[in-house]
């Protein structure tokens, strides 16, 4: 009896342990279509639980007081089998979902959901049914023990989900990324399910072979390969070939769905992005011939302008605080990124944390805010606590630049930023290059923080691309945020995704690349 009661236990606790590491794969997984935000894990925990509630009422059923000993194990092992089955298919049937149900016309939430609830609901609904079959048949063994029975399977259950959740979250997805890991749980699942079904000792052992290596069989076919180059423990990383865009040898890193950085593999000045572009270009304005640039950068990337200014000025101090190793590690490998550039400093590390730790002296020319997740910035990073610290470490000619993905008709996050900005900063102004004001939509703003107004409102070069940028008109400005009557961002009150919510309301505006 002891024998039988570990077993049910320990079936409990792995199949736990894989409906969580179900879990949090479907984040990484999702991550590639829809990004990773605050509205997809929502869905997918939404959708997890959903499921496993479900199948705990189903196994409730299965659980009766009618239901013999063998048509409960019979029942765990059908629920184990499409258990394993669903978690085997879901890496090809995201990747059908995805390109079915994500057109333009598709809202990004609706989006989010439905490939939420078409992929993981199933794995879940079925693994939820074990639980309470196996805690009726434990319970059958010992009637006497049915409380002490009922704690230990429910503890079980709980610290196979935790075992699950860090796992998952330190262990199988760097290892063997998230497909092979959806189909390592699909293996643990089909294995139980053998064992469960209790037939001929020949059978269930060949089919216990069979599952193990059919799921390391189909790991290997295109169908199951992860869309990424590089899965981290922050992002799904990819290098885009960006040379038909350019006619020039260059690329593009994309971090989960959304493209980045581009760089050019011959000349590292050679900024294609708008934002970077009128970075660059104010600030070389401002520093004038100097040769020793002071600059700190909140995010790497595929460090397209730390790499710009080493080569330009070999001699500066550049502190780059770019929080994922393997971005760096990908910029370096396909990026052309030179992380011993004399110029270079760079820091895998939180670039508050590591900012509040420099000291106040001597100064930054630049402060440069580039770290997204997802489409929005890590609320830590704009709140009015952080500000404060770059305010102390700013030069007086220096400037605080950081590019916000927005709409363009209402951009209330970059009016909330700009609002929290002007507590600390004595100028803040909103930069937009004008093809994106004209085209409209989802637009890249660069907010500038300063000491000093610019001095003309707007900037214009020919070199090495044909570009205008416009400074938003102060008293207009001040006006809109006013009327939009936006919170100032605080480490208390930062409701960055509230905020930016028309992005997943609004088919229009899906991103895709900034």
């Amino acid at each position: 009896m002891r024998a039988k009661q570990a077993g049910y236990g320990l079936t409990l606790f792995l199949t736990s342990a894989g409906a969580l590491i179900v879990e949090i794969v479907a984040g990484r997984m999702l991550a590639p279509h829809v990004g990773m935000s605050l509205y997809t894990w929502t869905a997918i925990i939404a959708v997890v639980l959903a499921g496993l509630s479900i199948g705990h009422w189903i196994g409730g059923l299965l659980a009766a007081p009618q239901v013999t000993h063998r048509r409960a194990l019979r029942g765990i092992a059908l629920a184990l089998l499409l258990a394993g089955l669903t978690a085997a298919g879901a890496a090809p049937l995201l990747t059908w979902l995805a390109a079915m149900l994500g057109g333009e016309n598709t809202a990004p939430l609706l989006l989010i959901v439905l490939l939420a609830a078409g992929v993981f609901l199933l794995p879940s609904l079925f693994v939820g049914i074990v639980s309470p079959v196996l805690t009726k048949l434990a319970i059958d063994d010992a009637p006497a023990q049915q409380g002490p029975i009922i704690g230990r399977m429910f503890a079980l259950g709980a610290a196979g989900s935790i075992l699950g959740t860090l796992s998952a979250g330190y262990l199988f997805i760097a290892w063997i990324g998230s497909s092979g890991t959806m189909l390592a749980v699909a293996a643990l699942y089909l294995v139980f399910a053998a064992l469960f079904w209790q037939g001929n000792r020949a059978l269930t052992t060949a089919a216990i072979v069979v599952a193990i290596i059919g799921s390391i069989g189909l790991s290997r076919l295109p169908a199951f390969a992860a869309p990424c180059a590089t899965e981290s423990d922050y992002y799904c990383i990819r290098i885009v070939d960006f040379a038909p865009q350019s006619g020039r040898p260059s690329s593009a890193m994309v971090l989960d769905h959304l493209a980045h950085s581009i760089n050019d593999r011959d000349d590292p000045t050679l900024l294609y992005s708008p934002y970077l572009h009128f970075v660059a270009e104010r600030s070389e304005r401002l520093l004038g011939h100097r040769a020793t640039p002071r600059a700190y950068f909140i995010g790497g990337g595929a460090f397209t302008l730390p790499r710009a200014w080493a080569a330009l000025y070999p001699q500066a101090e550049l502190i780059v605080a770019e929080i994922d190793p393997a971005v760096t590690q990908m910029a370096a490998q396909a990026m052309w990124l030179d992380p011993a550039a004399p110029a270079l400093r760079i820091r895998h590390t939180d670039a508050r944390r590591l900012l509040a730790s420099l000291p106040a002296q001597p100064t930054f020319d630049l402060v440069l805010g580039d770290a997204f997740h997802d489409y929005a910035i890590p609320a830590h990073l704009v709140t009015r606590e952080f500000h404060q610290i770059i305010r102390q470490r700013l030069a007086p000619k220096g400037a605080y630049a950081i590019n916000v993905i927005d709409q363009s008709e209402n951009p209330r996050f970059t009016f909330s930023l700009v609002k929290t900005m002007q507590r600390d900063f004595p100028a803040v102004e909103v930069w937009l290059d004008d093809e994106s004001r004209r085209r409209g939509g989802r637009v890249t703003f660069v907010v500038l923080g300063l000491l000093e107004p610019s001095e003309t409102p707007s900037l214009r070069v020919t070199q090495p691309f044909r570009r205008t940028w416009l400074r938003w008109p102060q008293e207009d400005l001040d006006a809109r945020i006013a009327a939009a009557d936006v919170p100032v961002l605080t480490d208390d009150f930062a409701p960055v995704d509230r905020l930016m919510a028309g992005f997943v309301f609004r088919p229009d505006e899906m991103l895709r690349q900034r």
